[in-house]
């Protein structure tokens, strides 16, 4: 995350800003960083960090985070942390990749996918996770559906190592 260089100010009542200061005290945080990590919870920051992290370095370890990231959220939190992306930098082979384990965790959880998913074109020619064309058949049976949708063909989803 960046060097915060931006200044927001919100109109309050008096009232409102008592309350706010309290709940930041009992938190044991300041009134900014209470209001901060509200506004825009750790996973939602973590999500956004890794989508930028696939853009600058190796990607199956960014990969690997994220596949970690979405395992461990609650129904509630994915959806918080999923609702945008700014996939504009990743290649079509990693957006369509992030959209379909952004879709998979949302139906493991019985959540709607956020509608970005829906915007990402799947990609033209189908993409394999390993180059024996033995093994093609069976990714192509065994891929979930999110991913096969994509195009992509996979052996292991979303909370699975391989």
């Amino acid at each position: 995350m960046g060097a915060k260089s931006q200044f927001l100010q919100i109109r309050v009542t008096p009232r409102e800003k008592a309350l706010l200061k309290r709940a930041a005290a009992a938190a044991g945080q300041d009134l900014s960083t209470y209001v901060l990590a509200r506004a825009i919870p750790d996973a939602r920051v973590r999500f956004a960090e890794l989508i930028d992290a696939l853009g600058a370095e190796d990607h199956r370890y960014a990969l690997a985070e994220l596949n970690d990231l979405l395992t461990a959220l609650g129904a509630a939190e994915l959806r918080d942390a999923v609702a945008d992306a700014d996939l504009g930098v990743l290649s079509p082979f990693l957006r369509n990749y992030v959209a379909a384990m952004v879709e998979q965790a949302a139906h493991a959880r019985n959540v709607a996918a956020p509608a970005w998913t829906r915007r990402v074109p799947p990609l033209d020619t189908p993409w394999f996770a390993t180059p024996l064309e033995g093994l093609r058949l069976h990714l192509l049976r065994a891929s979930p559906v999110p991913f096969k949708r994509r195009n992509l063909f996979i052996d292991a989803s979303l909370g699975s190592r391989v």
